[in-house]
């Protein structure tokens, strides 16, 4: 069930920073048909070009995973471009560093970024062309250009109705201008009011391949007497070392060529091994057949409860960690408020599990690396294999293919590190394919994460102070220093990405929240970036605890909400915005005003997600019947409101808009990898139990449309589900769940915890 609609606000821009700028290496252009323009083609920029068919062949410099970023980006510059919508096509660039995002300076894709960042290079591209087509149309026609106008690829003559089509114009050579970056940024493009495919549900174009086979994915790569690989994984998930291969039975599999030992320079795997064959189902059966002697190393030991314990540890020392929100004095606020509030947060650790496990195809032509893969950071993957390899990252080419899901998984490069490695040692291309084993495993997981809030109210109720820790591992500080960022008083580096969403829009005078790394969970688990981020984690504390003060104060949880988002300082504008989506959320959902069955209640929660700068404003209200005796529990509905600027296709928000929001419940009900014996306790789907067809509530969606710059839409709900959920289960009986994944046992625990 989909609600739209279309609410006029202010207008606003965000400004976005980056630090991947520094990863954009030089490069050496590869022979292939995504970077050689076909014959007699037009391309006044890098982003697509027309050949003499018409056809529109748009670059998508970012990964395709099901999310429909290829559609949108051909839908952009369709838009301005004046292009007939079937004469679109995309195509998956190199790692060719012209294809980089324009603001992030990297080939990237995640955090929801990719429209909102891309909307005006590739608006600017397409009215480029246009008026070059235009110029040129009108030359053929025999006219004046400022006579001419450019609709569904054609130029038209307005006076006398005489047109031109874009691929006659190509065939014609008439167009062939090159626009300069000063060019693009001086033109002028179209008001939302001109729009005539932007807002427009038009046929996604990565479906047809997708139904009909054609699809290229990773897993699908070929090259002409290519061998393949199977990883033979440690017992641990890192820090062990290879002590003996035994072959003797691996050497009877037939087409069993040899067992490589990873000596990895860029420490992203250790204790590996690549068992190569002629086929695939060889290297399965040569791995199964290797017997591995190991030194388990540093972290054999390692388990959920060690690492809480080390956070706990951690926080209770004013000398951990750096601050992330830095704002007054809370310590003295708490100290003098009429009430205090102290609690704590855990999320467990979190796999990707993507349906396509990991996958690459490496060999070296003439003195070139080239990889063929699905990947999020080309990038830095592309930088990655040339550090294993020991060459100019120059030297190495990445081939992108559709990706079977990514979900923050493919922003990793591991799984070329053992392809190069192996087709280096055995001198061949070598096609390396985890097992799903291996893949959740050694998974690059969303991190442990404990965290310790403590509030302050006064006598009215109001939050006068708060202070938060967040402790986990931090996934920038393993990509490196380059990918952190300053620290509230500029004397530290942090990473960002693990407290983003702790600088909420709530104005409360006195505020600070420490990012503290855990650098046990930082060994023992390396840590990866999971869709949504810190805000899947960070949120549930917040909004958890939001309600828990709104109820301490006897104040209903949303007009509690409202008060705090007065746009006070520097909330202005966003606070506004967020309080609009969440009188949306409550307002479907009957919030105040819908008697509801015993033993049900609704819970809210709202949020900025994703970073501060890139916020995208969402509320849910959730709807969840509890069974009082057994702690047994049903969400009923979900009602998600999103405030997203400009929508470029309504079809695709509304997918992307859906699976965020059973993706957040999924983690918040379902899914955890626990970790034992420094190992991660999951093989397949029968140990990592996503949620279920059976399981799924009603959806009610709101879309809040407007002329404001478009925003992301892939992550921001995952943020949003779990803090609204618990705080359902609080309204239906009173039981306050703190830790991720909510489970039956654990509201039992907090109902038995009442009656105490």
């Amino acid at each position: 069930m989909t609600h739209i609609e279309r609410t006029s606000l202010k207008r606003r821009s965000f400004i976005v920073g980056a630090s991947a700028t520094g990863l954009a290496f030089g490069y050496v252009a590869a022979n292939g048909i995504h970077d050689a323009l076909a014959a007699n083609s037009f391309g006044p920029t890098p982003w697509y070009s027309i050949g003499p068919d018409g056809l529109v062949t748009v670059q998508v410099g970012k990964a395709e995973m099901g999310q429909h970023v290829s559609s949108a980006m051909a839908q952009i510059v369709a838009e301005e471009l004046e292009a007939d919508w079937s004469k679109m096509r995309i195509a998956f660039p190199t790692n060719d560093p012209k294809y980089a995002d324009p603001i992030l300076g990297a080939i990237l894709t995640g955090g929801s970024w990719s429209v909102r960042m891309n909307f005006e290079t590739m608006s600017r591209a397409g009215a480029a062309g246009r008026l070059t087509l235009i110029e040129a149309g009108a030359g053929l026609l025999g006219v004046k250009p400022e006579e001419c106008r450019a609709s569904n690829g054609q130029v038209i003559h307005s006076k006398s109705g005489k047109k031109v089509s874009y691929a006659k114009i190509v065939t014609d050579g008439k167009a062939s201008k090159v626009w300069t970056a000063d060019e693009l940024k001086a033109l002028k493009l179209k008001t939302p009011d001109q729009y005539k495919l932007v807002g427009v549900a038009v046929p996604q174009l990565d479906i047809p391949p997708k139904t009909n086979g054609t699809a290229k994915f990773g897993i699908d790569a070929t090259q002409p007497g290519m061998l393949y690989g199977k990883p033979v994984v440690p017992p641990v998930r890192y820090g062990a070392k290879v002590t003996a291969v035994d072959e003797t039975d691996a050497k009877k599999v037939k087409g069993y060529v040899r067992a490589v030992t990873l000596d990895d320079k860029t420490g992203t795997t250790t204790g590996w091994i690549v068992a190569v064959a002629s086929t695939y189902e060889g290297a399965k059966k040569a791995a199964a057949a290797l017997k591995v002697t190991y030194d388990k190393g540093p972290n054999a030991s390692a388990s959920d409860q060690t690492l809480i314990d080390e956070a706990k540890r951690l926080q209770a020392s004013d000398a951990s960690g750096q601050h992330f929100v830095a704002q007054g004095d809370p310590a003295q606020a708490i100290a003098g408020a009429t009430k205090t509030i102290e609690a704590e947060y855990l999320t467990s650790i979190n796999i990707h599990a993507p349906l396509e496990p990991m996958n690459a195809l490496a060999y070296e032509q003439g003195g070139v690396w080239h990889i063929h893969t699905g990947n999020q950071f080309a990038t830095r993957t592309g930088a990655l294999a040339a550090g294993a390899l020991g060459i100019d990252p120059k030297n190495v080419v990445l081939h992108q293919y559709f990706l079977g899901g990514g979900f923050g998984r493919r922003l990793d490069g591991d799984m070329v590190v053992p392809a190069v490695l192996a087709a280096k040692a055995v001198g061949k291309p070598v096609k390396l394919i985890y097992a799903r084993e291996d893949d959740m495993a050694m998974d690059f997981t969303r991190p442990l994460t404990y965290q310790k809030m403590k509030a302050g109210v006064d006598a009215s109720g109001k939050l006068v102070g708060l202070q938060h820790d967040v402790v986990c591992a931090w996934p920038s500080e393993r990509w490196g220093p380059e990918f952190l960022a300053e620290s509230a008083d500029k004397k530290a580096k942090l990473d960002a990405f693990t407290v983003n969403g702790a600088d909420f829009w709530y104005s409360v005078p006195h505020h600070k929240v420490r990012a503290i790394l855990n650098e046990m969970a930082q060994k023992a688990t390396p840590p990866g970036h999971l869709r949504s981020v810190a805000p899947g984690w960070t949120f549930w504390a917040v909004e958890s605890l939001i309600d828990e003060l709104a109820h301490a104060a006897g104040k209903d949880p949303v007009d509690y909400r409202l008060a705090m988002l007065d746009g006070a300082g520097n909330h202005a504008g966003g606070a506004q915005k967020l309080a609009n989506a969440l009188r949306t959320a409550a307002g479907r959902a009957g919030w105040g005003s819908t008697k509801l069955p015993p033993n049900t209640g609704i819970g809210i929660a709202c949020v900025s997600s994703q970073e501060r700068a890139t916020a995208t404003w969402t509320a849910c209200a959730a709807t969840v019947e509890v069974n009082p005796a057994n702690g047994a529990f049903e969400v009923k509905k979900l009602n998600v409101a999103m405030d997203l600027g400009t929508v470029v296709n309504p079809d695709g928000v509304k997918a992307q808009i859906e699976g965020s929001t059973l993706w957040g419940m999924s983690l918040a009900l379902f899914e955890k990898a626990p970790l034992k014996d420094g190992a991660l306790q999951v093989s397949n789907f029968g140990d990592y139990t996503p949620m279920r067809m059976s399981e799924m509530p009603e959806l009610d969606i709101s879309v809040i449309a407007n002329n404001d710059p478009p925003s992301g839409c892939g992550e921001p709900a995952v943020t949003v589900v779990a803090p609204a959920i618990a705080n359902a289960i609080f309204n239906a009986c009173g039981a306050r769940v703190r830790s991720l994944p909510i489970t039956q046992a654990a509201v039992r625990e907090a109902l038995q915890a009442k009656k105490t």
